[in-house]
């Protein structure tokens, strides 16, 4: 993984805790204003509960549960802007705020699905390129072991050289030898 692909990632969930924790304080700060600012008191302080958890789960990257909290703040909503306890300007800013932040969730799924993805992919590559090595390597040992050893062909004996003067004067016992023979013969 690279630290491009790690710093985006944590970008994302930056972002994504930054928008959630928008959405809390729009919610907190329209229950302290008077009723005109679309939202009733009580029904600020159910959104916020709501708002709470879709918070602390992106915070902690459980994004499953980030969107089934933000499931349950859509449905409260609903709920609370049915009776009239909020506007309809007002629902729609939150639904607005509601939409971001189901898209930055949706993104950041896929993005740990795509890492996830790519994690297995690299672990699997490193697992056959480690499982080729040891059959190389097995490989390798059982052809050496099945080799035929390597003997060494035997020298041939040397004989020693004969002694310079040795071979004429063994002939030579009992015959003239080479006297008389040859030029310059006297007589």
């Amino acid at each position: 993984m690279t630290l491009l692909r790690s710093t985006g990632r944590l970008s994302r969930a930056r972002g994504l805790f930054q928008v959630a924790t928008a959405l809390a304080l729009a919610v907190s700060l329209a229950s302290c204003g008077p009723v005109e600012t679309g939202l009733q008191r009580d029904a600020a302080r159910q959104l916020q509960e709501r708002v709470l958890r879709v918070s602390q789960a992106a915070a902690a990257n459980d994004h499953p549960t980030a969107l089934q909290a933000l499931d349950s703040l859509d449905a409260e909503l609903a709920l609370v802007s049915s009776d009239g306890r909020v506007s309809d300007e007002r629902r729609q800013r939150i639904l607005t705020i509601i939409t971001a932040v189901r898209a930055d969730l949706a993104a950041a799924i896929e993005a740990a699905e795509t890492a996830a993805a790519a994690k297995t992919a690299a672990e699997a590559a490193a697992a056959e390129a480690e499982k080729a090595k040891a059959d190389a390597e097995a490989e390798g040992k059982a052809a050496q072991e099945n080799a035929a050893p390597v003997v060494p062909a035997p020298l041939p004996e040397q004989v020693p050289a004969p002694e310079q003067g040795q071979g004429n004067e063994e002939k030579g016992s009992g015959e003239k030898g080479n006297e008389g023979k040859g030029k310059g013969k006297n007589g």
